[in-house]
């Protein structure tokens, strides 16, 4: 690509964000912003450099609408445009409570009382 002029160089990086961030349906949630994840792996993720910042500490994942994990994260390193984030620890969302004692196997589906 080093034989393209420059402006053709940058509305070909642009497009390619711009598919990347379009393919990539994870973000995450920082207070009040919102970031798209362009691509994602088992111990860390890589965010736009622009978009991404300097995050570090708690930061919410989500797929869509749903809601999967609370990490915390720390950045890594620089690869190019992107800013690569570690994931020292994700902690899955769920959608009920904890509970603090032992549920047994088999749950009755109701009572019935003695004829």
């Amino acid at each position: 690509m080093e034989f393209l002029p420059d402006s053709v160089r940058e509305g070909l990086e642009q497009a390619r964000k711009k598919a990347e961030r379009r393919k990539s349906r994870l973000r995450l949630e920082v207070g009040d912003r919102s970031i798209r994840v362009l691509r994602s792996w088992s111990t860390g993720f890589a965010l736009d450099r622009e978009e991404g910042g300097n995050l570090r500490g708690l930061v919410d994942l989500f797929e869509g609408s749903k809601h999967i994990a609370q990490c915390l994260i720390l950045t890594s390193r620089e690869d190019g445009d992107e800013l690569i984030y570690e994931i020292k620890r994700a902690t899955p969302a769920a959608d009920k409570p904890p509970v603090d004692f032992e549920q047994p196997d088999f749950k009755p589906a109701g009572y019935l009382p003695p004829t």
